[in-house]
């Protein structure tokens, strides 16, 4: 059976959510996040525009493992990039201010 197109983010939100369901799944995306934050700001700051070249590696390098190894799925990434994008930031930000929690829980996430 097909799985069902999403077709706006209000939809793909607690898709996505659900597809973060471990811990140490979302720690890896923050890991991740973090560093892509840090090497922008210190791009931006320096000028050192090469390390620009990093934010993939960086961003996908820990979120991928984090699918493959911990979470045992196929990234949200392959089928929805710019929603997927969104969504890693998102859930980054509610974490970092401490309101993932009830997003998590909305979802069906324990």
């Amino acid at each position: 059976m097909a799985e069902r197109t999403i077709s706006n983010f209000r939809d793909f939100w607690p898709y996505y959510l659900r597809e973060h369901a471990k811990p140490f799944t979302r720690a890896l995306h923050y890991a991740g996040t973090t560093l892509v934050v840090g090497i922008a700001l210190y791009a931006l700051v320096t000028g050192s525009w090469l390390l620009l070249a990093l934010l993939p590696v960086a961003g996908y390098g820990f979120a991928w493992f984090a699918h493959f190894a911990v979470e045992k799925n196929r990234p949200a990434t392959f089928t929805y990039p710019l929603w997927s994008l969104a969504g890693d930031f998102k859930m980054w930000w509610m974490w970092l201010t401490g309101r993932l929690g009830p997003e998590l829980k909305r979802a069906g996430v324990n």
